[in-house]
């Protein structure tokens, strides 16, 4: 099978609008969490958010913009791959009408008459939209897939891709995930779930909290991440700069509760494992796990009790954190930023953070980098994503 390799990496996120400042964001532990602007939300209960500075918040163009990132980053010759051997893999979960479009069409459907919509106002709100548009970059025409696995998207995206390159069905794929799920609506349904803190409206930055013994939920974020991976044999013909190999993928579903993980880490053991052992790498030769660590209070425990029943003793040696503690979520981008983390760790020999890790919680015993970036060797990098609806995503990357 063919080796995989990731040769450009784009990102737009609450930290910077490239993956360079996203990355000196998270090595210097800088919160991207602000008061929400999007909206007015001072009758709400939640009234922050990792936001996007600068640009209108728009998950596709946010999609797009890393992309182009990506692709600049990438360099001159990937162009040499036919056209109809370079795929996409992307994730997103925006698509839907707001509410209100929804009540107006609802009045017109009622009153007898066909609602009439211009195309356009239609494609905005199919999911695979902004796919094509961020294939359409680097004249993708070949496999072309859109995933829809919430918070464990971009994760799989990047899974996905990497088996087309194995397999020898691409040479070359864009991969990632793009979110924006900052409207009010957002706000209300995940608050109505009551999966988001409305503990720190007063200091957003403080917000998120993961593995800290006062974490009490989530907040949300937007953003995208896309990164082009690339048959290692051709990106080295081409002198390409080879950021990361991709070893492993690991993909698995809990099917125990729409917004909870089991406490016992149930599938996401598996794709861990199942990542692992792709990758021919030992447990021991692992370093780094960029955590999926939401700030819930059961993610948390969760995916703990997962990482010490994959890596047994070796898990006390681990370095262990959360970018989420400074983007916020950006639920199907989550895994993109948790991959950049992961190379960024691997490319400056530094562990980025966990902030806001205050106040240690007893049942949370690993090292999960509080507070301030540590240097560390680090050889390889798990990266992790469990999605609302038990979908479970590990990679690993060296």
């Amino acid at each position: 099978m063919k080796r995989v390799v990731i040769t450009g990496v784009g990102a737009v996120t609450p930290l910077g609008n490239d993956a360079v400042s996203t990355w000196q964001g998270l090595r210097a532990g800088r919160s991207g969490i602000s008061r929400l602007t999007t909206f007015d939300a001072s009758t709400f209960d939640v009234r922050i958010a990792g936001q996007v500075k600068g640009i209108r918040s728009d998950a596709a163009l946010f999609g797009v913009m890393a992309a182009r990132e990506a692709v600049r980053d990438a360099g001159n010759g990937w162009q040499e791959i036919d056209p109809y051997r370079r795929g996409v893999a992307v994730g997103a979960t925006v698509g839907r009408p707001e509410l209100q479009e929804l009540v107006d069409m609802s009045a017109v459907v009622a009153a007898g008459v066909f609602p009439v919509q211009e195309p356009a106002a239609v494609r905005r709100r199919e999911q695979n939209t902004g796919v094509a548009a961020i294939a359409d970059v680097a004249g993708c025409r070949g496999p072309f897939i859109s995933v829809s696995t919430a918070c464990a998207g971009a994760g799989h995206a990047v899974g996905e891709a990497f088996r087309l390159i194995q397999d020898g069905d691409c040479g070359l794929v864009l991969a990632g995930g793009f979110d924006s799920l900052t409207s009010w609506l957002d706000i209300l349904g995940f608050s109505l779930l009551r999966a988001l803190t409305s503990e720190y409206n007063s200091e957003p930055e403080r917000g998120s909290r993961p593995f800290d013994a006062r974490r009490s939920g989530f907040v949300v974020g937007e953003g995208a991440v896309v990164v082009m991976l690339e048959d290692r044999e051709h990106a080295l013909a081409r002198g390409a700069r080879i950021q990361a190999e991709i070893l492993g993928y690991g993909s698995t579903l809990n099917a125990y509760r729409i917004t909870d993980s089991p406490p016992d880490g149930g599938g996401a053991v598996a794709a861990m494992r199942d990542a692992v052992a792709e990758s021919g790498l030992a447990i021991t030769d692992i370093d780094y796990v960029a955590a999926h660590g939401t700030g819930t209070p059961g993610n948390d425990v969760s995916e703990t009790a997962a990482i010490k029943e994959v890596f047994g003793e070796h898990a006390y040696r681990l370095a262990v954190s959360s970018p989420k503690s400074m983007t916020g979520h950006l639920t199907s981008a989550a895994a993109g930023v948790n991959l950049l983390a992961a190379l960024g760790a691997l490319r400056e020999q530094t562990v980025p953070p966990t902030i806001n890790l205050e106040h240690p919680d007893p049942k949370l015993d690993l090292d999960y980098v509080p507070r301030h970036a540590r240097k560390l060797r680090v050889r390889a990098a798990m990266v992790n994503a469990f999605a609302f609806g038990g979908t479970n995503v590990s990679l690993v990357v060296a």
